[in-house]
């Protein structure tokens, strides 16, 4: 898939980027940071994130993992060490930043996104006295007797925002964009484009992915997101709901250009996205990811560790939507309607 060369060069920058993210000797607290409060020697708690491409500081899907990190060091006094995958790098690349982590202690692992499903596999079958949990990955994959599989109902939650969308669209036109052109992603879109359609079924709805794997780059490009969003806008769609990580960033602006809407993912964004965009945010879908990362921790921490699948959906509380701004306080109500319809099982949400 690359040259020899450019293999190496990337899995050497992940290891020089893993080494620079802290230590256990660390006790720095800063969200930052990545140390802990007591060493090797004190038998802490020690957990090892790998985050996906954008790493901490995505202002979306890295950045709810890490929220769930951080409150396991504050609240759980954790030790803590921090590593992100780069756009473009092999399998390899993957499996090493796994390995180092254990290596250097941290006997408990979190995997942030799909992308480690296979490296997470072969990894915990290689080190079956180490914990890992892998966030967006159900597959054959990354399962074994000591590996917790996060999962969300990410189509429930996109439902309710596809129905914001419609109700609040003046041009009967929306959009999605999504990062990567995966079946996970597949999901968020197909929530989003039911959820409008039952409220509007003769909505126009334009779909555009960034990028088609094995290329990644779809979530951390900022430059993509705001081009493909640029396009909806002028096509007529006034609001646009993203599914594409830190890319996500260049369809607020473009947003903000247009004087349109868009629609934020995974965090509640009006509050994680720069102060000149937010006002544009119309809602976010909300993906718990924090949640998912701390009950596993705290199950480690309180010997109650589970190996296999868990779901989080809009009954479990794992995915909603958001209300910063007061942009849909008007729709409220009928957000909710679905919401418990969904619950209920009166409506089932598509996942393709």
């Amino acid at each position: 898939m690359r040259h020899a060369t450019k293999v190496a060069a990337v899995v050497a920058a992940a290891a020089l980027g893993l080494a620079a993210c802290g230590s256990s000797t660390d006790n720095t607290t800063s969200p930052g940071s990545t140390g802990g409060s007591t060493g090797a020697a004190g038998g802490s708690l020690k957990i090892g994130m790998a985050y996906d491409v954008g790493g901490r500081g995505d202002q979306s899907f890295n950045d709810a993992a890490a929220a769930g990190l951080d409150k396991a060091k504050s609240e759980l006094g954790a030790d803590t060490k921090e590593a992100a995958a780069v756009n473009g790098e092999p399998e390899s690349a993957r499996k090493e930043r796994l390995q180092q982590l254990i290596d250097a202690g941290y006997n408990n692992i979190v995997a942030v996104g799909f992308a480690y499903a296979k490296a997470v596999g072969e990894t915990a079958k290689a080190n079956p006295d180490v914990k890992f949990a892998i966030v967006d990955d159900s597959s054959p994959d990354s399962a074994g007797p000591n590996v917790d599989q996060i999962t969300f109902a990410e189509e429930q939650g996109s439902y309710l925002v596809g129905a914001a969308a419609a109700l609040k669209t003046k041009t009967n036109h929306i959009g999605f964009i999504g990062g990567v052109q995966t079946d996970l992603i597949k999901k968020f879109e197909a929530g989003y484009v039911a959820g409008a359609k039952a409220v509007k079924p003769d909505v126009k709805i334009d779909i555009k992915y960034l990028t088609q794997p094995p290329d990644f780059s779809g979530f951390n490009s900022v430059d993509k997101g705001k081009a493909a969003a640029d396009g909806m806008y002028q096509g007529g769609a006034d609001v646009v709901y993203h599914a594409a990580g830190g890319s996500g960033g260049g369809v607020f602006t473009a947003a903000k250009a247009a004087g349109k809407w868009a629609i934020g993912v995974d965090s509640d964004q009006a509050k994680t996205a720069p102060a000149d965009v937010r006002d544009v945010i119309l809602t976010s879908m909300i993906k718990k990811v924090d949640v998912g990362v701390y009950d596993f921790i705290t199950a480690v921490k309180n010997g109650t560790f589970k190996a296999g699948n868990r779901v989080f959906d809009l009954k479990a509380g794992g995915v909603d939507y958001a209300t910063t701004g007061g942009h849909i306080d008007d729709i409220k109500s009928k957000l909710d309607e679905y919401k418990q319809k969904i619950i209920s099982g009166e409506i089932t949400v598509p996942k393709s």
